[in-house]
């Protein structure tokens, strides 16, 4: 899952995307279908099973 951010309409998305379509630059706005977009720094939160 990555955020972007499309530089032509300016609204965000959160895309599903493969590791080798993200690195191929691949993605496209799913609201006006545009190549032009900037991922999204955000932050995330990891679960293990194990307690530390």
């Amino acid at each position: 899952m990555y955020d972007y951010k499309c530089l032509d309409c300016g609204k965000e998305s959160l895309l599903a995307l493969t590791l080798k379509e993200h690195e191929s630059g691949a993605a496209t706005c799913p609201h006006c279908g545009s190549k032009k977009l900037e991922q999204m720094i955000t932050s995330f939160i990891a679960r293990t099973s194990k307690k530390s």
